[in-house]
């Protein structure tokens, strides 16, 4: 049986787990590779479905998840005994919803996005590198893919 981070939670645990489910991106982020990827593959659907309605119900979406991510991130970090655990991704998926939000919807700019965002995320220009060394809890697990998320947001509607 797998076991997850530092505190050996399982698979299990993680799933039943209301906000550790949110937290690993509704079993995304347990993908044994690139758990980031799946994590923000998760936000695809989410994306999908909020771009059908007005620009404040998804604009409000995507800063309360974000806001909330927060907490949710540092609840599982807790939970795991590990910062930043990498399958900790609704911080990937807040960061997803960001991006997206600087433009209208096309499936080439969802493509696009989803590329951008995870270049920015894995690569970690500056400040987004210092951020993730720097900065703890889960304000830290979230900042740095907000930064992400604005950073491939403005790339994506240069090239719009």
């Amino acid at each position: 049986m797998r076991k997850i981070g530092n505190n050996q939670l399982t698979v299990r645990e993680i799933l039943l787990d209301p906000v550790l489910c949110l937290a690993f991106g509704f079993g995304s982020g347990l993908a044994k590779k690139a758990p980031g990827t799946f994590g923000t593959l998760a936000a695809v659907p989410i994306y999908l479905l909020l771009v059908q309605s007005n620009i404040w119900v998804y604009v409000g979406f995507t800063v309360v998840a974000s806001i909330v991510g927060i907490w949710i991130c540092g609840y599982a970090a807790d939970k795991l005994g590990e910062h930043d655990f990498g399958g900790i991704v609704w911080d990937e998926i807040a960061g997803y919803l960001i991006t997206m939000g600087f433009v209208g919807f096309s499936w080439e700019n969802i493509i696009l996005g989803f590329t951008l965002f995870r270049i920015f995320d894995i690569i970690k220009p500056w400040p987004i590198q210092w951020i993730d060394q720097k900065v703890s809890g889960g304000f830290g697990i979230m900042f740095d893919d907000v930064i992400a998320g604005v950073f491939a947001g403005f790339i994506l509607l240069a090239l719009n």
